[in-house]
């Protein structure tokens, strides 16, 4: 008999604990909480920390992130305004604010995030077709940074822009933030994270900035070739004085050398008889040593200087 009391005890204890259980639910600070009874919700939104209470059995307790959650979408193809394809790649960062509302229209996070896909990816095409590749890719006006090749000229390949990339993210997020006004959701940031030539637009990318430094090699090339002439220019002017100056020089030193010599020549004859024939004699002697050697042959008149040298020397 006192088993079966025990017994009867024990069961209905075990049955109270599971009511009680059954009957509350914690909700944590990252937590908040709407009670649902038979799926459709009861109440208003639990969104303090705390202990609650609920019909056991019949109630259910249904938990949703209070904190910011991440929405990273699909890299999607998309035109341009001037024709040029791209992929982008975006993000958001999104809150509950809404459970009740959050409950209805989308259930839970996995039903929200297939609605941000739609309205995100939605809007982020429409304005980005409708604004220039420049506009999405720049912020604002500014002037470029020189690359460091000497000679390129600054500023001529930027283009000026009317809104900017920081302008079409915030118009994305207030459009967005518009269309997920009844999920019971606020979009806190929206972004841009990547921007991707398709491959027909990379190419033409490429050429054109292969073209761009053709072009400027191309210039330097000309200018160095202007400079190279400019120098070997300058080079033969001054080889061509250097060498005017030096034959004036060598003109005016033989000029000089030919007067002394001259005066030499003068002086000699004006000496003695003994004096101009001992000079004569020198001088024969001289041509004698220039125009004949060993094996010389010669014809002289017996009126010939150089004859009446010979005889006298027999």
């Amino acid at each position: 008999m006192k088993n079966s009391k025990i017994i009867i005890y024990s069961v209905v204890c075990l049955l109270a604990l599971i009511v009680i259980l059954q009957s509350v639910f914690i909700v944590k600070e990252t937590e908040q909480a709407i009670v649902t009874q038979f799926g459709r919700p009861v109440g208003e939104a639990k969104t303090t920390p705390g202990l609650n209470l609920k019909v056991p059995f019949i109630q259910k307790a249904n938990y949703f992130e209070k904190r910011f959650l991440e929405w990273d979408g699909d890299p999607n193809q998309v035109p341009t305004k001037d024709k040029k394809f791209i992929f982008v790649d975006a993000y958001a960062r999104w809150q509950i604010t809404d459970p009740l509302q959050f409950f209805k229209r989308l259930t839970n996070e996995r039903g929200a995030q297939s609605r941000l896909d739609d309205i995100l990816d939605g809007e982020t095409r429409d304005y980005i077709a409708n604004h220039d590749l420049e506009e999405a890719v720049r912020s604002s006006n500014r002037t470029p940074m020189p690359s460091g090749i000497a000679g390129e000229e600054v500023g001529d390949t930027l283009s000026d822009i009317n809104t900017g990339r920081l302008s079409i993210q915030e118009m994305i997020l207030k459009s967005a933030n518009e269309k997920a006004s009844d999920l019971g959701i606020v979009i806190l940031d929206f972004r841009l994270k990547r921007l991707i030539y398709v491959e027909e637009v990379r190419t033409q990318v490429y050429e054109r900035m292969i073209s761009e430094r053709f072009r400027i090699a191309e210039k330097f090339r000309s200018e160095g070739e202007g400079e190279a002439s400019k120098i070997n220019g300058e080079r033969e002017r001054d080889l061509k004085k250097i060498q005017s100056e030096a034959f004036r020089k060598a003109e005016e030193i033989m000029g000089i050398a030919d007067a002394k010599a001259t005066d030499i020549y003068a002086q000699a004859y004006n000496q003695t008889s003994a004096s101009r024939n001992l000079y004569s004699f020198v001088k024969s002697m001289e041509t004698f040593e220039r125009t004949f050697d060993t094996t010389t042959t010669i014809i002289l008149s017996t009126n010939s200087e150089l004859y009446k040298y010979l005889i006298g020397f027999e």
